[in-house]
């Protein structure tokens, strides 16, 4: 039997806590997946670490944990930046998302994500069942991103996607970058 669209978006809480540019890198992956696309010409697809800290300043995310560079966002941090985005690809303004952000228990928010995403959350796990020995052989896709840093995307999987390969790239990059990795 099938996990439930909510049981598959909550096994991303176990990536929590995040700082700001680990949030936006998580939701851009899942977003991507899901093909979700603003309707509005100045919103982007891709959250990014500065738009998540003027969804806060503008109180359209919780404020985090913490401040500056010690600020941490939570599951209901990553549930709030997926409903902003699905509802920016359903046309509605900053100010209309505001308000329901302002009515949405958790549940409801976690149920609206999750229906949103059902099928790219079902798409995750196609892609994650193991091949039997009577499957043909798989391709793969080997993308370089650092030196002795490299992806590999199979081809049938939906991160194959020039776009989404690309996002993964740079958000591994930018992982790359912090200081408590290196």
């Amino acid at each position: 039997m099938a996990e439930s669209p909510i049981a598959l978006l909550r096994a991303h809480a176990r990536h929590a806590p995040w700082n700001a540019r680990g949030l936006a890198a998580h939701v851009t992956g899942l977003v991507d997946a899901a093909g979700v696309r603003p309707t509005n010409a100045s919103a982007r697809a891709a959250p990014s670490a500065r738009s998540i800290r003027f969804y806060v300043a503008n109180g359209l995310l919780e404020r985090p944990e913490g401040t500056g560079t010690a600020a941490t966002y939570n599951y209901r941090h990553f549930l709030q930046l997926i409903a902003i985005k699905i509802r920016q690809r359903e046309g509605a303004t900053l100010d209309t998302i505001k308000k329901e952000m302002k009515e949405f228990t958790g549940d409801t928010l976690e149920r609206r994500v999750a229906n949103s995403l059902a099928n790219a959350l079902g798409a995750t796990v196609e892609t994650r069942k193991q091949a039997s020995d009577d499957d043909p052989p798989l391709s793969w896709r080997r993308l370089p991103v650092a030196d002795g840093v490299e992806l590999h995307v199979r081809d049938d999987s939906p991160a194959s996607r020039a776009e989404a390969l690309i996002a993964m790239r740079e958000a591994v990059r930018a992982a790359l970058g912090r200081e408590d990795i290196r």
